[in-house]
Protein backbone atom coordinates (compact mmCIF):
# COMPACT_ATOMS: atom_id res chain seq x y z
CA UNK A 1 0.00 0.00 0.00
CA UNK A 2 3.00 2.49 0.75
CA UNK A 3 3.83 2.06 -3.55
CA UNK A 4 -0.05 3.42 -3.71
CA UNK A 5 0.88 6.60 -1.99
CA UNK A 6 4.70 7.29 -2.93
CA UNK A 7 5.83 10.94 -2.34
CA UNK A 8 5.86 11.33 -6.08
CA UNK A 9 1.67 10.82 -5.91
CA UNK A 10 1.26 12.96 -3.07
CA UNK A 11 3.50 15.35 -4.70
CA UNK A 12 1.68 15.86 -7.87
CA UNK A 13 -1.82 16.47 -6.10
CA UNK A 14 -0.48 19.65 -4.66
CA UNK A 15 -0.92 21.45 -8.09
CA UNK A 16 -3.86 20.15 -9.77
CA UNK A 17 -4.04 22.12 -13.51
CA UNK A 18 -7.40 23.75 -14.16
CA UNK A 19 -9.41 23.62 -11.16
CA UNK A 20 -12.54 25.74 -11.28
CA UNK A 21 -15.37 25.69 -13.67
CA UNK A 22 -15.87 27.68 -17.18
CA UNK A 23 -17.93 30.36 -17.00
CA UNK A 24 -19.35 29.53 -20.77
CA UNK A 25 -18.41 25.86 -21.07
CA UNK A 26 -19.70 23.72 -24.05
CA UNK A 27 -19.67 20.67 -22.73
CA UNK A 28 -19.92 20.30 -19.27
CA UNK A 29 -20.52 16.55 -17.44
CA UNK A 30 -20.48 15.42 -13.42
CA UNK A 31 -19.19 11.75 -12.42
CA UNK A 32 -19.47 10.40 -9.72
CA UNK A 33 -17.98 6.93 -8.37
CA UNK A 34 -20.80 5.20 -6.34
CA UNK A 35 -18.05 2.63 -5.00
CA UNK A 36 -16.40 5.46 -3.14
CA UNK A 37 -18.60 9.05 -3.47
CA UNK A 38 -15.70 10.68 -5.50
CA UNK A 39 -17.14 13.33 -7.88
CA UNK A 40 -15.86 14.92 -11.10
CA UNK A 41 -17.11 17.82 -12.79
CA UNK A 42 -15.65 19.31 -15.94
CA UNK A 43 -16.19 21.74 -17.94
CA UNK A 44 -15.09 22.16 -22.04
CA UNK A 45 -14.40 24.18 -25.04
CA UNK A 46 -13.78 22.93 -28.19
CA UNK A 47 -12.21 24.62 -31.21
CA UNK A 48 -12.29 22.10 -34.58
CA UNK A 49 -12.77 19.22 -32.08
CA UNK A 50 -9.79 20.12 -29.69
CA UNK A 51 -9.57 21.31 -26.36
CA UNK A 52 -9.25 24.64 -26.09
CA UNK A 53 -10.27 25.70 -22.34
CA UNK A 54 -10.50 23.20 -20.09
CA UNK A 55 -11.75 22.80 -16.25
CA UNK A 56 -11.96 20.36 -13.75
CA UNK A 57 -13.71 20.53 -10.09
CA UNK A 58 -12.37 17.58 -8.33
CA UNK A 59 -13.82 15.71 -5.10
CA UNK A 60 -12.07 12.73 -4.99
CA UNK A 61 -9.76 10.50 -2.90
CA UNK A 62 -5.74 10.81 -3.58
CA UNK A 63 -5.76 8.47 -6.66
CA UNK A 64 -8.65 10.56 -8.08
CA UNK A 65 -6.97 13.73 -7.17
CA UNK A 66 -3.47 12.31 -8.96
CA UNK A 67 -5.59 11.12 -12.44
CA UNK A 68 -6.86 14.66 -12.87
CA UNK A 69 -3.58 16.36 -12.32
CA UNK A 70 -2.23 14.27 -14.71
CA UNK A 71 -4.91 14.70 -17.37
CA UNK A 72 -4.79 18.52 -16.18
CA UNK A 73 -1.20 18.21 -17.79
CA UNK A 74 -2.26 17.32 -21.16
CA UNK A 75 -5.65 17.96 -21.94
CA UNK A 76 -5.05 21.12 -24.21
CA UNK A 77 -5.24 20.64 -28.05
CA UNK A 78 -6.59 17.10 -26.92
CA UNK A 79 -9.08 15.43 -29.64
CA UNK A 80 -12.29 12.94 -28.23
CA UNK A 81 -10.62 10.18 -29.56
CA UNK A 82 -7.57 10.69 -28.08
CA UNK A 83 -8.63 10.85 -24.22
CA UNK A 84 -11.11 8.10 -25.46
CA UNK A 85 -7.84 5.76 -25.82
CA UNK A 86 -6.35 7.35 -22.87
CA UNK A 87 -9.21 5.98 -21.09
CA UNK A 88 -8.99 3.03 -22.73
CA UNK A 89 -5.31 2.66 -22.00
CA UNK A 90 -5.43 3.45 -18.83
CA UNK A 91 -7.96 1.20 -17.51
CA UNK A 92 -5.88 -1.41 -19.59
CA UNK A 93 -2.95 -0.35 -17.09
CA UNK A 94 -4.95 -1.04 -14.30
CA UNK A 95 -5.91 -4.64 -15.67
CA UNK A 96 -2.29 -5.60 -16.04
CA UNK A 97 -1.69 -4.57 -19.40
CA UNK A 98 1.67 -1.41 -19.73
CA UNK A 99 0.91 1.90 -18.75
CA UNK A 100 -0.50 4.43 -21.33
CA UNK A 101 2.79 5.43 -24.09
CA UNK A 102 4.16 9.04 -24.46
CA UNK A 103 2.99 11.58 -24.24
CA UNK A 104 0.34 9.86 -22.22
CA UNK A 105 3.51 8.15 -20.20
CA UNK A 106 3.22 9.87 -16.71
CA UNK A 107 0.14 7.54 -15.78
CA UNK A 108 2.61 5.32 -14.67
CA UNK A 109 2.33 6.38 -11.22
CA UNK A 110 -0.67 4.62 -10.63
CA UNK A 111 0.38 1.51 -11.72
CA UNK A 112 0.70 0.35 -7.95
CA UNK A 113 -3.66 1.28 -8.08
CA UNK A 114 -3.67 -2.57 -10.11
CA UNK A 115 -3.41 -3.87 -7.04
CA UNK A 116 -6.79 -2.08 -5.56
CA UNK A 117 -9.43 -2.96 -7.86
CA UNK A 118 -11.60 -0.39 -5.32
CA UNK A 119 -9.30 2.11 -6.38
CA UNK A 120 -9.62 1.57 -10.66
CA UNK A 121 -12.85 3.56 -10.36
CA UNK A 122 -11.44 6.89 -8.90
CA UNK A 123 -8.52 6.87 -11.54
CA UNK A 124 -10.31 6.78 -13.98
CA UNK A 125 -13.40 9.14 -13.22
CA UNK A 126 -11.65 12.45 -14.29
CA UNK A 127 -10.75 10.90 -17.45
CA UNK A 128 -14.63 9.64 -17.79
CA UNK A 129 -16.04 12.65 -16.91
CA UNK A 130 -14.02 14.40 -19.70
CA UNK A 131 -14.97 12.23 -22.16
CA UNK A 132 -18.87 12.76 -21.20
CA UNK A 133 -17.80 16.74 -21.73
CA UNK A 134 -16.26 16.37 -25.04
CA UNK A 135 -19.15 14.38 -26.20
CA UNK A 136 -21.68 16.77 -24.67
CA UNK A 137 -19.31 19.73 -26.36
CA UNK A 138 -20.32 17.75 -29.87
CA UNK A 139 -24.03 17.52 -29.49
CA UNK A 140 -25.78 20.79 -30.32
CA UNK A 141 -26.21 23.45 -27.70
CA UNK A 142 -24.98 20.98 -25.17
CA UNK A 143 -28.02 18.79 -25.41
CA UNK A 144 -26.41 15.73 -24.43
CA UNK A 145 -25.75 16.73 -20.63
Amino acid sequence: MSDLYSPELLTLVTAIPHLGRLEHPMGSATVRSPACGSVVSVDVILQDGSVTAFAQEVRACLLGQASAALLGKIIMGRTLSEIETLTEDVAGMLRGNSPPPAPFDGYSILEPARAVSARHASVLLPLRATVAAMKNAATPMGSGQ
